[in-house]
């Protein structure tokens, strides 16, 4: 199983799986090929027979800065690319909500774009106090179709949600904490220590009573999910044919402030 894939390290503690997103040189951020193994790497671990407890954290210091420039150049070059990547986005999602055991995010910095979705789909999610937290598809002209639209309002409201996606405000990890976004956040120093205490109390727990109930607290949210993701995804696809979407990559390849002309 671990020989499937090249962009996310498997390591074990004991019963306790650490998945960890692997293109360190590039912060995690996600093409191609880490989005293909992300629809697939939950299914596998959830059928994993080595492991009762899941960690989702990146490789050197960062989560994820979202997704790779290049990648996303490609599906507005070919947007029959993008059709894939829709299939795969809610595999990821679903995936995420039916794997019994509990996934714990461990979020050092940069849980930006879907690498935020990501973080946020986890059941328990700790995060570095200086951890930069934020979902700024917009920033690029793009709908944050990929599943923050389902899970920020779920987090920390309607109101408050729309204001950080419409925007792409980024909050720092104790930001996020203090509003309900992440369950905590501690010292940079303090993060693995705070993550394994947590997560070896679960794996010497009750696991199936643990697991159930994760399983009938995502209920409502898998049935949310399946409901809204495609349109989501939908609304997304159309942006990514859009001007504004190119001039977003433009000027954030050029490191300057974007022109959108609302088309």
């Amino acid at each position: 199983m671990l020989n499937k894939y090249n962009c996310i390290e498997w390591t074990y503690e004991g019963r306790i799986l650490t998945l960890t997103l692997n293109r360190p040189e590039r912060l995690n951020a996600i093409n191609g090929e880490l989005h293909k193994e992300l629809a697939t790497v939950f299914v596998d671990a959830a059928n994993d027979p080595n492991s009762d407890v899941i960690i989702l954290t990146g490789a050197n210091g960062s989560f994820s800065a979202g997704g790779d420039v290049d990648w996303l150049q490609g599906q507005i070059d070919d947007h029959t690319k993008f059709e894939l990547t829709a299939r795969e986005a809610k595999q990821i999602i679903f995936a995420m909500l039916d794997c019994e055991k509990p996934i714990i995010a461990k979020v050092p910095d940069n849980a930006i774009g879907l690498g935020c979705t990501l973080a946020l789909f986890c059941d328990v999610i700790y995060a570095a106090e200086t951890a930069r937290i934020a979902d700024p598809h917009v920033g690029i002209g793009l709908v944050a179709g990929d599943g923050g639209a389902i899970i920020w309002p779920q987090l920390i409201g309607y109101a408050r949600a729309k204001e950080y996606l419409m925007t792409g405000k980024a909050l720092t990890g104790a930001e996020a904490a203090q509003i309900g976004l992440i369950n905590h956040a501690v010292p940079a120093s303090e993060l693995d220590a705070a993550v394994a205490q947590f997560t070896q109390k679960l794996a010497s727990g009750p696991l199936k009573a643990i697991n159930w109930t994760k399983v009938s607290v995502n209920i409502g949210l898998k049935q949310l999910a399946h409901s809204i993701m495609d349109a989501c995804i939908a609304y997304e696809m159309m942006t990514n044919h859009t001007h504004d979407h190119q001039e977003g990559l433009n000027a954030f390849k050029e490191r300057r402030k974007p022109n959108f002309k609302g088309m």
